[in-house]
C-alpha cells in the first residue's frame, strides 16, 4: 500500500514537525486565551478575531496529534 507520507521523510523527522507544530499551536492558542480573558482584554480586543484565532489553535493542535497518531500507528503495525 501507498504510504501517506513521502518516502524521503524518516518517520523521525515527521514526528519532530508534529510535535513543533503541537508545541507551537499550544502556545498560541495559551497566548489568545489569555487576551481573551477580562482580567487581561483591552477595550480594543476583537473578541471574534481572537476567537476565530482559539478555534484555529486548536485544529493546529488536533491535526498535529492526528499527524502523531497516525505515524506512531503505523511504526506499531509495522
Amino acid at each position: 500500500s501507498a504510504s501517506a507520507f513521502p518516502p524521503q521523510k524518516p518517520k523521525s523527522e515527521l514526528v519532530r514537525t508534529s510535535l513543533r507544530l503541537l508545541t507551537s499551536s499550544a502556545y498560541r492558542l495559551q497566548s489568545e486565551c489569555r487576551k481573551a480573558l477580562p482580567v487581561e482584554s483591552s477595550p480594543s480586543t476583537d473578541i471574534q478575531l481572537v476567537t476565530q484565532q482559539v478555534i484555529q489553535c486548536a485544529y493546529d493542535i488536533a491535526k498535529a496529534a492526528k499527524q502523531l497518531v497516525t505515524i506512531t500507528t503505523k511504526e506499531n503495525n509495522n
